[in-house]
């Protein structure tokens, strides 16, 4: 087969493969955005994915690492999906059987996916069925789209021509019958091959004329049809299943006005300088760090949180149930484990919700039920110490989040909020059920995948500005920046030059222990390269340690270092 032959069968190959992707997507409208073949699929690699490679797509694509998987994903599709074309130019059976085993796969990851049912199924069958009728449409079907399927056509027989004497076919030729004594026709590299006629020999030929124009533009017209057809499938299915969401919904809620506000913050607290992460996060700049491929679209009027397990009483609390009960407000600023020394998967916001002690002490908990484990609608889980949720702090079962509803990217219509405590461990968004259990009889999500049980927040601190791109004047400088320890605050903030002395930062006020706090020093910069380092120290005294440490298993440690240049 000719390199020619191959790219037109790796197109149609291809082609194929759009074609079932994009039409599962309409389907996947009527059975819920996660039943799609490729949003599936993603979801169980996500899931099974080692968790070095998963940390790794985490700290190359941050909060992009979702995008980078499906796109990953359907180029890995695209390549095999460009093998089976050239398999099927062949043998059919093969390409088709490939077909199948795609469409299987996805039928696999749609039905293994947390509330599942057989209509899950729906999208990635007949998407598979017409993937499979596209590739026999260009290998073997009725309507001429396969170009190497043409051979040239047979002149009339005369002298000189390909049926006369001298020619393959003719007398004399080496296909042909030979005159006692003829010879076979050589030439200086030896003897002239034998090519036989008809289909099979398009297919072995290299040469520049196995492609029947009128043919070839058949088959490109087809396919260009085909994949513009999967585009705009693929792409109005993703617009139904967004006008089918809950964000007609979610922009009707009116919540009610909290019984405790949150304190107003200080004057003072945000420094308002360039570079500077602002004090309150804003909702649309808010990291997001989950393991939803798609967003879940949870209807209010529907939702129920259910509490179970080791307790007295299981209570179900519907959605506005939960609005007329008494509403508090607090900052509270959430981290994600995975956020290294100087990254940004933090975020200050102000959040308006349940106290979850309140709703504890309604269902009684065992004395032994140690971990109260929250469920997402997609089934992911995380593992809170039920202490934590206890002791006096501000753990808010939260439907609001900075004067508005929670948006559905972070956790529409309810999810968690618990300071001092990685999100792995609390911040489950989306959240339908609250389990009372024991650390002893269930591993949350992240923990069978090497991370800690309890994931309390380490004292970080971080350089905002100067940042390594800057090019900085001799003269005075203002280094600025974050430090954090929600639930015990921060007493001192330290930077010091080219590893001399440390000199100490001015505190910008904050609203509680809860919150990150802004901090800020003068630097007299000289001209050269230079290193900048900061540490902080939380409220019980201690300091921020140097020693180096991944994220794995219980957050990164470190001192946030910048290298400068002064001109």
């Amino acid at each position: 087969m000719s390199t020619t032959s191959r790219r037109y069968a790796a197109l149609a190959g291809i082609t194929a493969a759009a074609v079932a992707i994009g039409i599962a997507e309409p389907v996947a409208v009527l059975t819920g955005p996660r039943s799609a073949p490729l949003v599936a699929v993603g979801g169980v690699i996500v899931d099974a994915v080692p968790e070095p490679l998963k940390q790794f797509a985490i700290d190359l694509f941050g909060t992009a690492d979702k995008i980078a998987l499906l796109v990953g994903t359907a180029a890995l599709l695209a390549g095999f999906a460009a093998l089976l074309g050239v398999l099927a130019i062949r043998r059919l059976a093969v390409g088709l059987a490939g077909i199948g085993a795609f469409g299987a796969i996805g039928v696999a990851a749609a039905l293994t996916r947390s509330g599942a049912d057989l209509a899950d199924a729906l999208p990635s069958l007949v998407g598979a069925g017409l993937g499979a009728l596209v590739l026999w449409l260009f290998i073997a079907g009725p309507f001429e789209l396969n170009p190497w399927s043409w051979s040239p056509p047979t002149p009339p027989a005369g002298p000189g021509s390909p049926a006369g004497p001298g020619s393959p076919a003719g007398p004399g030729s080496p296909a042909g019958p030979r005159s006692p004594g003829q010879s076979v026709p050589v030439s200086p590299a030896g003897p002239v091959p034998v090519t036989p006629a008809g289909p099979t020999a398009a297919i072995e030929s290299s040469g520049p004329d196995e492609v029947d124009p009128e043919s070839r533009r058949r088959f490109l017209t087809g396919s260009g049809a085909l994949l513009g057809t999967a585009v705009v499938a693929g792409l109005g299915g993703r617009w139904l299943a967004g006008r089918r969401g809950v964000s007609a919904a979610r922009d009707a809620i009116r919540l009610p006005a909290p019984v405790a506000p949150a304190p107003a913050v200080p004057a003072g607290a945000d420094l308002k300088l360039a570079q500077l992460a602002p004090y309150v996060s804003p909702n649309f700049g808010f990291y997001r760090i989950d393991t939803a491929l798609v967003v879940p679209q949870v209807d209010p009027d529907t939702w129920r949180l259910r509490i179970h397990g080791r307790v007295g009483k299981e209570r179900t609390y519907s959605y506005a149930e939960l609005l007329a009960r008494p509403l508090v407000e607090r900052y509270v600023t959430l981290a994600c484990v995975s956020n290294e020394v100087g990254g940004d998967l933090i975020g200050n916001a102000r959040w308006l919700g349940v106290p979850l002690r309140e709703l504890l002490d309604e269902v009684d908990p065992d004395d032994d039920a140690d971990q109260v484990v929250g469920r997402s609608v997609d089934g992911w889980t995380c593992g809170t110490p039920t202490a934590a949720l206890r002791d006096g702090r501000d753990a808010l079962l939260a439907v609001g989040m900075n004067g508005e509803p929670l948006p559905v990217e972070h956790g529409f219509p309810v999810r968690m909020v618990v300071p001092g405590l990685y999100g792995y461990v609390s911040a489950c968004k989306w959240v339908t059920e609250l389990e009372l259990t024991r650390f002893a009889d269930f591993d949350a999500y992240w923990i069978p995948r090497g991370w800690s049980r309890e994931g309390p927040i380490k004292t970080q601190s971080r350089i905002d500005t100067p940042r390594r791109r800057n090019r900085l004047t001799a003269g005075p400088v203002t280094v600025a920046g974050v430090a954090w320890a929600q639930h015990r605050g921060i007493s001192r903030v330290e930077v010091r030059v080219d590893g001399g002395p440390w000199q100490q930062a001015a505190l910008a006020p904050s609203v509680s222990v809860d919150t990150w706090v802004q901090w800020s020093w003068r630097w007299d910069a000289t001209p050269g390269e230079h290193r900048l380092q900061v540490r902080a120290t939380d409220a019980t005294g201690e300091t921020q340690t140097e020693r180096t440490q991944d994220v794995v298993p219980d957050g990164a440690t470190g001192w946030h270092t910048v290298p400068v240049n002064v001109r």
